[in-house]
């Protein structure tokens, strides 16, 4: 990744991370479900590889679905498409609650392979 002149505009850790993800998209007066696989993951945002992409500014609610362990985990962030590629789409995170905020902390830390502090 690039470095600006200025500084580097990420300020948080973001991790290789892929799980199932359904993306509720609600915008022009309709709303459409997406579904489709993480490919990293931040406290801030996510890549989600995705066949339909819509547009930078675009309002949207994320659900994560966390898999592997005893019951099934699921995330709930609302978010907004912050940049698009070929690939996919990086939504950013606008607002989530305590509890998610705490399952996002803990698989950045766990996924993380910078060396503890």
């Amino acid at each position: 990744m690039a470095v600006s002149s200025n500084s580097e505009k990420r300020r948080h850790s973001r991790v290789g991370f892929s799980t199932e993800i359904e993306i509720l998209i609600q915008a022009n007066g309709k709303e459409v479900k997406l579904t489709g696989n993480s490919k990293d993951l931040s406290l801030k945002g996510i890549f989600v590889n995705a066949e339909e992409k819509f547009a930078p500014g675009t309002k949207c609610l994320v659900h994560v679905y966390l898999t592997g362990g005893i019951d099934k985990i699921e995330l709930q962030m609302k978010g907004t498409v912050a940049r698009m590629s070929d690939k996919g789409m990086g939504l950013v995170f606008d607002s989530m609650d305590v509890d998610t905020y705490s399952h996002l902390k803990n698989i950045v830390y766990y996924n993380s392979t910078d060396d503890p502090v």
